[in-house]
C-alpha cells in the first residue's frame, strides 16, 4: 500500500510517497522538495499540487492515508498547527481538513520529534523496541517519546520538550533558557557556546580555525566548529568537550525517569559521534543509576541522514496501524 507525508518546516517543506510491503518494511517511491511560502493557504496548496504531481508520476492510483510532521506546539487530535516559532502567521492552522477534502484519505499530524521517534521506531534503530527516545538534535532539542510501544504526546502534546529543562545555571540559551539542554546540545547553542569561547580565545592572542578573527563572530556555526574539531583544533574540541558533557547529563536525566531500553540521537549526533560520544559516556555513567544506564543503548539513527524522509510516513504508517484498518497491500 502507498502512503504521503508532508513536512512542513520553516525553510522548506518536503512531499514523500512510500510503498508498505506486508512485513511493514518500508520502500520511499519519490520525493519532491520547495522552499516554505509566507502564507500558509500556498503552502497547502503547494503540498497538494506536489503530491498530485508524484501520484501521477509514480502510476499510484490508490493512496491510503497522508501523514504531517511540523515543528510545534500544535494540536494533533484536531490537527492544527498553533503560532510555531519558525512559521509566523501559521496561527491555528487546520491543516488535516484540506487534504482530507482533496485527496479523501484519513490525515494524520505530529510535531517533528514525535514523527523521527516513529520513524525510528518503526523502521530504524529503534524498531522491537517498547521504551525508546528519539532526540532531534539539530537546530534545536526535542525528544519523541516511545512508551510501553506506543507514542506518548502528554495532556496537551507537550510530551517531549528536553530542551527547555536546564542543565547549569549559567551557559548558552536556548528554548528561551540559559543553560539549558537546547542551549548546550543543538546547532544554535553550539554556536553560541564556540562564539563566547572564542572571544576569550582570541582575546587572549590565540588562534582558532574556525574564527581567525573578532570580526568572524557571527559567522560561527556549529558545522564550522565540528569541521573544525574533526581536523584537531584545540579550541573546537574543547567546545564539543562541554557539548559531550552536558548530552551526558541530560541524557542521564531521560534515563532515570524514563528507563528506556534505547535512546536514538539524530542530525549533530550522527555527524560527531566520535567527538561526543567519549566524553558523553562518561558522564551518563556518573550521573545516571547503573541499573537504568545499564539496559540502555545510545545510537545514532538506524535511518540516517534520511530519517527526516521517512518520518512525515511513520505518521501515516503509525495512524493506520492504530486503526487496524485491513488496508489492502497493492
Amino acid at each position: 500500500m502507498v502512503i504521503a507525508g508532508f513536512d512542513i518546516g520553516g525553510t522548506k517543506c518536503a512531499v514523500s510517497l512510500g510503498q508498505i510491503a506486508q512485513d511493514g518494511t518500508i520502500r520511499l517511491l519519490d520525493k519532491v522538495k520547495f522552499p516554505t511560502p509566507e502564507d500558509y493557504r500556498e503552502a497547502l496548496q503547494q503540498l497538494g499540487d506536489a503530491l498530485e504531481a508524484l501520484l501521477q508520476k509514480s502510476g499510484v492510483s490508490s493512496l491510503k492515508a497522508i501523514g504531517i510532521s511540523c515543528g510545534g506546539p500544535l494540536d494533533s487530535k484536531r490537527g492544527r498547527i498553533l503560532s510555531p516559532p519558525n512559521l509566523p502567521g501559521w496561527d491555528h492552522v487546520d491543516v488535516i481538513t484540506p487534504f482530507v477534502e482533496r485527496f479523501g484519505v484519513p490525515t494524520a499530524l505530529q510535531n517533528d520529534a514525535n514523527a523521527g521517534a516513529l520513524a525510528e521506531w518503526q523502521w530504524g534503530a529503534g524498531k522491537g523496541c517498547r521504551n525508546m527516545v528519539f532526540l532531534t538534535f539539530g537546530t534545536g532539542m526535542g525528544a519523541g517519546l516511545i512508551l510501553n510501544g506506543e507514542l506518548y504526546t502528554g495532556t496537551n502534546d507537550l510530551a517531549g520538550e528536553v530542551g527547555h529543562i536546564r542543565l547549569a545555571e549559567d551557559g548558552p540559551e536556548g528554548y528561551g533558557k540559559r543553560g539549558s539542554f537546547e542551549g548546550f546540545c543543538s546547532g544554535g547553542g553550539i554556536a553560541r557556546l564556540a562564539q563566547s569561547m572564542a572571544e576569550d580565545h582570541l582575546r587572549q592572542g590565540k588562534t582558532t580555525a574556525f574564527c581567525p578573527t573578532l570580526g568572524d563572530l557571527p559567522s560561527i556555526t556549529a558545522q564550522k566548529v565540528g569541521e573544525a574539531a574533526a581536523q584537531g583544533d584545540e579550541l573546537a574540541l574543547e567546545v564539543f568537550a562541554v557539548v559531550g558533557k552536558y548530552l551526558g547529563r541530560g541524557l542521564a536525566v531521560l534515563v532515570d525517569i524514563l528507563n528506556p531500553e534505547k535512546i536514538v540521537i539524530g542530525s549533530i549526533y550522527l555527524r560527531r559521534k566520535s567527538l561526543l560520544e567519549p566524553l558523553m559516556l562518561t558522564v551518563l555513567r556518573e550521573e545516571a543509576l547503573s541499573l537504568a544506564a545499564s539496559v540502555c543503548e545510545i545510537v545514532p539513527p538506524g535511518l540516517g541522514e534520511m530519517v527526516g524522509d521517512y518520518a512525515s510516513l511513520s505518521v501515516a504508517q503509525y495512524y493506520l496501524r492504530g486503526k487496524d484498518n485491513g488496508a489492502d497491500w497493492d
